[in-house]
């Protein structure tokens, strides 16, 4: 008589048989692989064996893992129906298709920007909105997301309920960046929302980036030897496309440099662009300039400078001089008080002692003394 198991002994997982349950009475001999894997229904993760038919390649059930360190081939109602259906995979191999397989590329960046100008650069006008680190965007099987100053570009085989909350979780397990490393790019708050083409902002910082994107100006028209950040949005309009492009640069003084230098370019290819300056940026407009929806998209872009003023307006009552001089006074004037209030409060204690005790506290006569000079 053979020993009774629950569980196939590992040493059989390579090739196990079975009866076939659906060809009873007969004694049909299947031949399994046993694959050990994780049931991702829950955060217990609970360690599963599916057993696999050798000749059809079908998952046929899913049952504990004896020898997973936590669950010890318990399992829950959910782990043991987890979906199952026909294997594909190259011969000589197999893959358990109830695991999503996942690819995962990732890039660090001195900052948040460098993220953020990576993210825009790869993410597609059909992607949609995702919730999963700082911003994200997907389609299909693939998700693209940055937290910080990482950058994480995902890749399924196949989409599951637990894909997205997979990759939240990778995202809180990413370093985060320092304070000073984790702001954001200001240009696209002054970027006009109306008739925007939605994920088209292309968020640039040099002029290999800006060769890549295929935008409308060039390096030289630029100049990237000031450092500018630009931002790239396209724009729907009835006249046809348009295409705003928002240049940054250091100090207002060299954003009217540049604007001169695109001024001189619009005359010498008329109806190329629209050009404004305002506060350091530099708005270009191209495309079907000769619209008044080219002119009102221009006139949109406003810069609001913040400025933040630490130092003193006016001296305070501690530093003035007069106030210092009055305090000095009444505080003189709370000692001579206090003095007052203490003299009075002994001295009628003295008073009310002499006359209910006379003799007897102050003034007794063997404590009088009276000293006498005979002089001559």
């Amino acid at each position: 008589m053979s020993e009774f198991r629950t569980h196939p002994d590992p040493s059989q997982w390579d090739d196990y048989v079975d009866f076939e349950s659906t060809s009873w009475p007969k004694k049909d001999r299947r031949h399994y692989w046993i694959i050990p894997s994780i049931c991702f229904n829950c955060e217990s993760a609970c360690g599963i064996l599916a057993y696999v038919d050798k000749q059809q390649l079908t998952v046929r059930k899913v049952e504990g893992n004896p020898v997973h360190p936590g669950s010890r081939g318990r399992t829950c109602a959910k782990g043991v129906v987890t979906p199952i259906g026909p294997l594909v995979a190259p011969a000589g191999t197999v893959a358990a298709i109830w695991m999503s397989e996942l690819t995962v590329k990732a890039a660090r960046f001195n900052d948040a920007t460098g993220a953020y100008g990576a993210f825009t650069f790869y993410r597609q006008p059909t992607m949609g909105t995702e919730r999963i680190g700082t911003k994200a965007a997907s389609a299909n099987q693939r998700i693209l997301f940055f937290r910080d100053n990482v950058l994480v570009d995902a890749n399924f085989d196949r989409l599951t309920e637990m894909s997205a909350a997979e990759l939240r979780e990778l995202a809180g397990m990413l370093p985060a960046a320092k304070p000073s490393a984790a702001n954001l790019p200001s240009l696209p708050g002054y970027l006009p929302k109306s008739d925007a083409v939605e994920n088209s902002a292309k968020y640039i910082l040099g002029p290999q980036a800006l060769v890549a994107q295929k935008g409308p100006l060039t390096p030289e028209q630029i100049d990237f030897s000031h450092d500018p950040e630009i931002l790239i949005q396209d724009y729907s309009s009835k006249s046809g496309p348009l295409t705003l492009t928002l240049i940054q640069y250091p100090t207002p003084q060299i954003a009217g440099d540049r604007l001169r230098a695109f001024q001189n370019a619009a005359q010498s290819t008329p109806n190329s662009l629209l050009v404004r300056r305002s506060g350091p940026l530099v708005d270009v407009v191209t495309g079907a300039v000769g619209s008044s929806e080219a002119h009102a998209l221009l006139n949109s872009v406003n810069y609001e400078a913040e400025v933040t003023w630490n130092e003193a307006t006016s001296m305070s009552k501690r530093d003035n001089i007069g106030n210092l001089i009055v305090a000095l006074f009444a505080l003189i004037g709370i000692i001579l008080l206090i003095s007052l209030i203490f003299g009075i409060f002994f001295g009628g204690i003295r008073i009310l002692l002499k006359r209910l005790f006379p003799d007897r506290v102050f003034d007794r006569p063997e404590d009088v003394e009276i000293i006498q000079l005979h002089l001559r």
